[in-house]
């Protein structure tokens, strides 16, 4: 096997006196695309940016394939120069490949780079990684801002690249389309999946029954030396002191375990009462801004339990038409008629009640004391924040320190604490875990009330809308039941838009002489080679299924710990001697199809 281009071994880290990272291993391979993910808080972007060199870890090695190229797009990126095509060309891209990947993002080169959407941003960051043609490409949430249309470029340009990738992201969807190899951050330490996102949480399911497994071990274990000790003989003080030694170093491996596992998140909303069945009922409405066309013609009804998801370009008036439904913005034409008994919760994508410089507290508790009225119940903030996965510690803390995630945690807190039946959303996943967004989807499932969505997200659509909006930029609306998937299969070409190029050929070095006629076959290395993966794909299942058998002895750990070992090695080896021998395989099968095509 080839030795990966970028790793990390043994690598610690701590920030101030919480410890990040602690034993991280973790390999790139050329040309292998996979996903980072983990908590809120694990660390997850200082863990790209030590692979990109930006950060120092505390200890461990980083070791790089001397000449190789790193492109790291940062979750918040800077863009400076006087235009586009001057941030593009920064990182010594040629100019026509910068202006190439813009435009495939659908940018102007000669834009100026002040003045930006967040969504344009993010594409000018992406542009100018890939205008730069690196060897290795990092992305911290490369979706957040961007819209569906311009995530399925990203794809689209993901998949035409040769480099290696390493994506932090909560889209599942787009982690499903484009990852075959999955690291999971959790507990300071990195563990490996050699499958795509996919199969993630099967996996991840797994190895949590498996440490709790060894918890509960670990538990009886302590039991047991206290019991020996408690009952030991003075006269053996010597072994006395070894076993409690080894029960003193028991204790500290539990109470680490204790402080490393976070709690989970215990979200909840409540209705303030039934609205009438009629939420929302809009006719004929239309709207536009200068010569600009947002809506025009559209009607819907929105009744009571309906969940309505809003897509569409970045830019297409999807607020702009939330507005409009909820009365806070009249339209050119037509009427909007709103239920009765409406009480609304909101998150807008601005985050515009988040001031930089309010402490959490001050966002809880607008007012001032220490109470915040939860579902009409008084708590103690602290007490509440505490659900929000927030320390006592952050209540004073400025908004301007928490991170994304944290800020959208801070929203919906606020959000939730007031009673609702109909809750409005706008880019509600930017910057949550997974874990946070399962939690979400499962208390906006059982929300009593009424919901409307603007997301980019297109699982967390598939999962909670009962119909879709789509605006296409140019006035047209069209609704349609049921998510995005239903959405895209009844109105194929609604998203009308130059698709973008898939591949930029790469410079072919002049030749020294004339090049061979090509082969009509494999060669004979390559058909050996060919037979021996083939009986390897074949053998090695059942190497795999006989260790996996052996590990599933609930003793095994207990009567013989460097045997567990052995096997949990073994079984790692075979995992990825199977992974890689399909990936060959499948590369030279593809080539021997291809040659005897074009015979």
């Amino acid at each position: 096997m080839r030795a990966p281009i970028l790793a990390l071994k043994d690598v610690r880290l701590a920030d101030g006196p919480v410890m990040l990272f602690d034993g991280v291993d973790l390999a790139l391979d050329a040309g292998v695309r996979a996903c980072l993910v983990g908590r809120n808080g694990a660390g997850k972007s200082t863990l790209l940016r030590v692979l990109s060199g930006q950060v120092e870890p505390d200890g461990g090695e980083r070791t790089v394939t001397p000449g190789i190229r790193i492109a790291f797009v940062a979750q918040e990126p800077e863009i400076a120069g006087e235009t586009l095509l001057d941030y593009a060309t920064a990182g010594g891209a040629a100019a026509h490949e910068a202006r190439a990947a813009l435009e495939d993002f659908g940018l102007d080169p000669a834009k100026r780079a002040q003045g930006l959407s967040g969504g344009e941003i993010r594409r000018a960051a992406l542009a100018r990684a890939f205008a730069e043609a690196p060897d290795v490409l990092l992305l911290d949430e490369p979706t957040n801002h961007l819209d569906i249309l311009a995530i399925e470029t990203l794809e689209a340009e993901l998949a035409a690249c040769r480099a290696a990738a390493l994506i932090v992201s909560h889209d599942r969807a787009f982690l499903e389309r484009v990852t075959k190899r999955c690291f999971w951050l959790e507990y300071r330490q990195v563990k490996r999946l050699d499958k795509g996102f996919a199969h993630f949480d099967d996996w991840a399911e797994k190895i949590t029954a498996q440490e709790a497994e060894e918890a509960r071990r670990l538990e009886r274990a302590i039991e047991r030396e206290q019991h020996w000790l408690a009952r030991g003989v003075t006269a053996r003080r010597a072994r006395n002191e070894g076993r409690r030694r080894r029960l003193e170093s028991m204790r500290l491996a539990k109470a680490d375990r204790m402080r490393e596992a976070r709690g989970g998140l215990s979200m909840g909303v409540a209705s303030s009462g039934m609205s009438g069945q009629r939420v929302v009922e809009a006719k004929d409405i239309a709207k536009a801004f200068g010569a600009r066309t947002i809506l025009k013609g559209f009607s819907t009804r929105i009744v009571r339990g309906d969940r309505v998801a809003i897509v569409g370009p970045n830019g297409a008036g999807k607020t702009t038409l939330v507005k409009i439904l909820l009365g806070e913005l009249a339209p050119d034409a037509g009427e909007v008629k709103l239920g009765t008994n409406l009480e609304m919760a909101a998150i807008d994508q601005a985050r515009s009640v988040l001031s930089p410089d309010m402490t959490l507290k001050d966002v809880l508790t607008p007012e001032g004391g220490d109470q915040v009225m939860v579902r009409g119940q008084p708590r103690h903030v602290a007490a509440y924040a505490k659900e929000f996965l927030f320390r006592d510690s952050q209540l004073r803390q400025p908004v301007k320190s928490l991170s994304g995630g944290e800020r959208n945690r801070l929203l919906l807190a606020r959000a939730l604490a007031k009673p609702s039946n109909l809750m409005v959303l706008d880019e509600p996943t930017n910057d949550l875990d997974m874990e946070t967004l399962d939690v979400l989807e499962d208390l906006l499932a059982d929300y009593e009330g009424t919901l409307i969505l603007v997301s980019h997200d297109r699982d967390f659509i598939d999962r909670l809308a009962t119909s879709t909006i789509g605006l296409d930029g140019t006035g047209r609306a069209v609704e349609t039941p049921g998510g995005w998937q239903d959405f895209v299969a009844q109105n194929p070409g609604f998203f009308a838009v130059p698709q973008p190029k898939l591949a930029r050929p790469p410079k072919a070095a002049p030749a020294a002489r004339a090049a061979p006629p090509p082969a009509a076959k494999l060669s004979y290395k390559e058909q050996r080679r060919l037979s021996e993966l083939d009986g390897l794909i074949h053998e090695l299942p059942e190497k795999i299924a006989t260790l996996e058998r052996a590990m599933a002895d609930p003793e095994l750990y207990a009567r013989d710990p460097a045997g567990f070992e052995r096997f949990t090695r073994a079984l790692e080896t075979a995992r990825a001697q199977l992974h890689a021998a399909e990936e060959e395989w499948l590369t030279l099968e593809e080539r021997r199809e291809a040659l005897e095509a074009g015979r």
